[in-house]
């Protein structure tokens, strides 16, 4: 069985290419034209073990805002293409991932059904670097969760360095999705008392 999901959005703002393996080995060829937002879906292929080919070309001379939200919206459509009709995967996943003084705590239900829960800690440097506005992460989220379609809680407890704050976040994501979306050995048919996810 292929878990492969391949999406292309084209807007007159972005085009987008994504591809993502979920049985993969952690391949990543990541091309946004914003370099902190490639390092962190690069932590989310490698951490994941997912095969990951995201391409984007954007309207950056505006700012990365669209960039970062269509490359999102189409990884989530990606990933849900991938999962299939989710027979035999794990459902849900959790994981924590320090990164020297942050913790981020993620648990994700492959539900079909899209919910977000986000908090971070106050006060965090409003830009890394001179294009990723750090307000951005919950977007990415709120816009990877709403094409995925599934419930995912993200929690940064503590935590100073905003870049610190994020990476944390995007690998912790990645564990509890690859926990998540793993086949089950043990497991037939989907796992829902519904039948359907």
């Amino acid at each position: 069985m292929s878990r492969v999901g391949r999406v292309e959005r084209v807007t007159k703002e972005t085009s987008v290419l994504v591809e993502v393996g979920l049985d993969g080995t952690g391949r990543v060829e990541v091309a946004t034209g914003v370099g902190f937002y490639d390092h962190m879906l690069a932590q989310l292929g490698k951490h994941g073990l997912f095969d990951l080919t995201v391409k984007t070309e954007g309207d950056l001379h505006i700012d990365s805002h669209h960039t970062i939200e269509d490359t999102a919206l189409a990884l989530g459509a990606a990933f849900r293409e991938a999962l299939g009709d989710k027979s035999g995967i794990r459902r849900f996943g959790s994981a924590s991932c320090p990164l020297d003084e942050s913790l981020a705590q993620v648990t994700v239900d492959l539900s079909g059904r899209p919910y977000l829960v986000h908090s971070e800690p106050e006060g965090m440097a409003p830009m890394i670097g001179p294009e990723y506005d750090t307000t951005m992460t919950r977007h990415i989220l709120e816009s990877f969760v709403a094409q995925a379609a599934i419930c995912l809680h993200v929690h940064v407890p503590y935590g100073r360095n905003a870049h610190h704050i994020v990476e944390a976040q995007f690998k912790a994501l990645a564990r509890a999705l690859r926990e998540a979306s793993e086949l089950d050995p043990r497991a037939t048919g989907v796992p829902s008392t519904k039948g359907v996810l």
